[in-house]
């Protein structure tokens, strides 16, 4: 996998005129993205911890082609570089006075495939990132300055009209992270499958099986292992001319991993299930929605497991101070209410307000308030910006409880704002 990735980046970095001279590439298209961020993040911990004031840039280059003057064969070479513009953070690889963000310097190629097409059906061999579905389970975590890839062997399938077909052979998860860490990079045998059917457009019927192979990850907890199979119905219905409502319902299963990685022991038991059940509402611009999620607990006797998701875009979920990175031990009942406008000229303005209890014993964690403010930015085009905060503030009755020794029992704010600028070629 190594190989075929640094491949295609020298492949890349052949001189245009001289590959193009002998139709080795054609069709060369380059495309890239700079964005820049602050970052705050207060924690009303005991002792005080100074509060993060990250500046960050995220600097991504990108180049596709067709290869051997074909239209069935190309590859993508994609590097990123974070640069940090001050020290006012911990990364967890500098400066551990302060409180942490996790946007570590660090340059990588994030993306290198190849491509290979049959009709509807496609073939990607090498390093990749794949959004599946809403991010719940599987996603590239691009909030953070360098996303989640995947170093992978994926098929995809559009050719009954409806249907989707994914399926993805996962070798290693390049993380976030620095790759010095404990937490980087993950070597994993993992096999992916999603399928969808859009059977009309008020109902997507949409199954899955994702199965992390045992072993994958911090192996002194046992790992990330697990099969995670369910089903979501989704779809939009118009209720008037400029009224509409969408919806998404599904259930999902946790059990024991089928894939293992090579000399796993971790020889974990895994049960545990998950339930979600949102109602958006989009009326002349006016938004609003209710969502509860539910993600299973560990019971007294020891034979079930909190439901986790280790490969999901764990940001777009139960709030943006990210409390719930990982599920509690007592799992996680999240109930959420939204309200929100948007409009060409506007943008669009949203603010959602969190309630979490523990799914086994129905204790309160806190709550949490989120407002986002995002538009594309006047007279540049692909410029847009981003403000937003989260406001977290734990239940006192449960700060010497299940919440002890952890973040989730310290009230902490967080603080963004945003520039983001991308360009390609025509």
């Amino acid at each position: 996998m190594i190989k075929m990735s640094m491949a295609a980046v020298m492949v890349m970095g052949v001189s245009s005129v001289s590959v193009q001279a002998n139709d080795i590439l054609t069709n060369i298209k380059a495309q890239g993205q700079i964005r820049a961020r602050y970052e705050m993040v207060d924690a009303k911990q005991t002792p005080d911890i100074p509060n993060a004031n990250a500046f960050t840039n995220r600097l991504t280059l990108g180049v596709s082609a067709d290869l051997l003057g074909t239209s069935w064969l190309s590859a993508y070479a994609e590097m990123t570089d974070v640069r940090a513009l001050n020290d006012n953070y911990n990364s967890q690889v500098n400066n551990s006075n302060n409180e942490v963000v996790l946007d570590s310097e660090q340059t990588r190629v994030t993306q290198a495939y190849l491509d290979m097409k049959y009709g509807k059906t496609k073939l990607r061999v090498g390093r990749q990132g794949f959004n599946l579905d809403n991010l719940r389970f599987v996603g590239t975590v691009d909030w953070r300055q360098m996303p989640q890839t995947f170093d992978a062997y994926t098929l995809t399938d559009s050719t009954v009209e409806n249907l989707n077909l994914f399926a993805s052979y996962v070798t290693q998860v390049n993380r976030v992270t620095h790759e010095s860490l404990a937490t980087g990079n993950w070597d994993t045998r993992t096999l992916l499958l999603n399928a969808s059917y859009k059977v009309m457009p008020e109902l997507k019927v949409t199954v899955y099986d994702y199965m992390i192979g045992e072993g994958t990850g911090n192996l002194a907890t046992g790992g990330n292992g697990s099969d995670t199979y369910g089903i979501a119905l989704t779809g939009e219905v118009k209720v008037a001319e400029a009224a509409k409502l969408t919806y998404r319902a599904e259930y999902a299963e946790q059990t024991d991993p089928s894939m293992e990685n090579s000399g796993s022991t971790t020889n974990i038991n895994v049960d545990a299930n998950y339930m979600n059940l949102q109602l958006c509402a989009d009326v002349s611009g006016i938004l609003a929605g209710i969502q509860y999620e539910a993600l299973s607990g560990a019971n007294d006797s020891g034979t079930e497991t909190a439901f986790q998701t280790p490969l999901a875009t764990l940001h777009a979920h139960n709030g943006f101070a990210d409390m719930f990175m990982t599920t509690p031990e007592d799992g996680l009942e999240d109930l959420s209410i939204s309200l929100g406008y948007k409009s060409k000229e506007f943008g669009m303005l949203k603010a959602t307000y969190h309630d979490y209890t523990s799914e086994v014993g129905s204790v309160d964690y806190g709550t949490e308030l989120d407002v986002t403010y995002a538009r594309a930015i006047p007279g540049v085009n692909n410029l847009s910006g981003l403000l937003k905060v989260a406001d977290y503030n734990a239940d006192s009755s449960t700060a010497g409880d299940i919440l002890a020794g952890t973040t989730r029992n310290v009230d902490t704010t967080k603080f963004w704002a945003m520039l983001d600028y991308k360009f390609a070629t025509k």
